[in-house]
């Protein structure tokens, strides 16, 4: 059954040209032209890229730090103890813990955005995988949330940084940043994940890495833009 859109996405749409791929710069000025719901909506970006995501040689993970941050205020888990526990705590983090935090999360706690680790840690989280791998908040090394400095990463993430992953279908999500930004900023946090983006290309990638780049509000239709 197809999805029935408001009427105020409708009229957004008819903004959109079909087909059309805006320059960034347009894009974004008309993305934040369109009607707008009646809250701050999040800016996304979804880029569809040239890998075969049966391939787990070729999937593509990591994180970024955006310029202008994201305008989210981002729970983190932390699994440490000792020192780094205090230290995390310091950083702002929001659970702290080893063995009884893996409990909790083991018996169904999953109200945070994200999970850091310090690698010691990790016989503990490894048996978590069922819970937290659905939900994309398993840590790793490559998307640096396994790290032995888990206040800095604490810090760098509440700061803007954002993980990211390919999903089944090789395309990549992350939220940019919110409506209420100004364009400039949306503009300059688009172009560094795309730019960081690019950097983690496979080896065994084929042809153009970027096939379709196309931003978003929560509640809004997409606009593709031109991005080589």
């Amino acid at each position: 059954m197809a999805r029935k859109h408001s009427r105020r996405f409708r009229k957004a749409a008819e903004k959109v040209e079909a087909g059309k791929r805006y320059p960034i710069s347009e894009g974004i000025a008309l993305l934040k032209s369109l009607p707008g719901a009646k809250f701050d909506e999040a800016v996304d970006v979804a880029v569809r890229i040239g890998i075969d995501a049966k391939k787990t040689e070729q999937l593509v993970r990591g994180s970024v730090s955006l310029p202008k941050g994201t305008g989210k205020s981002v729970k983190i888990a932390v699994f440490a103890e000792g020192d780094r526990a205090k230290e995390a705590l310091e950083a702002g983090a929001d659970f702290v813990g080893g063995a009884d935090l893996a409990d909790k999360i083991d018996k169904g706690f999953t109200d945070f955005d994200m999970t850091i680790a310090s690698p010691d840690m990790m016989k503990y989280v490894g048996k978590l995988g069922r819970v937290l791998g659905p939900q994309g908040k398993m840590p790793s090394p490559k998307a640096g949330t396994v790290t032995p400095n888990v206040a800095a990463a604490v810090r760098e993430f509440k700061a803007g940084k954002i993980e990211f992953r390919t999903d089944a279908g090789a395309n990549v999500h992350a939220a940019i940043g919110k409506r209420s930004f100004a364009a400039g900023d949306l503009e300059s946090n688009l172009v560094a994940f795309l730019e960081h983006l690019r950097t983690l290309r496979p080896a065994q990638a084929k042809g153009a890495f970027f096939r379709k780049v196309v931003v978003s509000t929560s509640m809004g239709p997409g606009v593709a833009l031109a991005f080589e």
